[in-house]
């Protein structure tokens, strides 16, 4: 049984947001937090920036119909500070973002996007800028790849150099992410383990 998922390549259009030092908190409010599961999620991301006290839409570019089925988020530096919560990039991916390129990261936020197979790869600042702007005035309809194998990000005639740890590439590349996958594909192994654990009593 083959429960790996690997992910060499994304391809998709981008959303731009731009600004220094975003974090979870813009990314989605605490008070939408109050939750058992993540599911629904995503229509919360960037709430506060998008919608006024009357939820009246307002101009975001996740509120852009250019940007509409966008999997690729791109940011500036020291995304996703502050909160060490899961809950923002749950929301990201459950908007429909599948990998995010930005001038850095804050590390518990790429970690957790690591853990739900969401890559945060980094960029120079130059390239980001032009990217952004790409995205939102040149051509937002434009589909680009990400090829995590080569650690390059290639989009109308262009290609850019991106950086991610290279443990961390590793894995999705792979597709040794997928944790529960890895567990379930080596499911005699797993049963012996678990049954050599005191703690862990009648696992099927």
């Amino acid at each position: 049984m083959k429960m790996k998922s690997e992910m060499p390549q994304i391809a998709g259009k981008a959303v731009p947001v731009r600004g220094d030092d975003i974090d979870t908190d813009r990314i989605i409010p605490a008070r939408f937090m109050k939750t058992v599961t993540f599911e629904g999620l995503g229509k919360y991301a960037f709430y506060d920036a998008r919608f006024d006290e009357m939820g009246r839409a307002k101009k975001h570019p996740f509120n852009d119909p250019k940007h509409k089925g966008a999997v690729f988020l791109i940011v500036n530096r020291n995304f996703g500070s502050g909160s060490s919560r899961e809950h923002a990039p749950q929301a990201l991916k459950r908007f429909g973002i599948k990998a995010i390129i930005g001038e850095s990261f804050a590390e518990i936020f790429s970690g957790n996007c690591q853990l739900l197979g969401m890559p945060c790869v980094t960029a120079g600042a130059e390239d980001i800028r032009i990217l952004q702007d790409f995205a939102e005035k040149e051509d937002p309809e434009a589909i680009l790849n990400l090829n995590l194998a080569d650690k390059k990000l290639n989009y109308n005639d262009t290609s850019i150099a991106v950086e991610i740890p290279e443990e961390r590439r590793k894995t999705l590349v792979e597709g040794s992410w997928n944790t529960l996958g890895l567990l379930v594909s080596a499911l005699d192994k797993t049963r012996k383990k678990v049954a050599e654990l005191p703690y862990i009593k009648n696992f099927k």
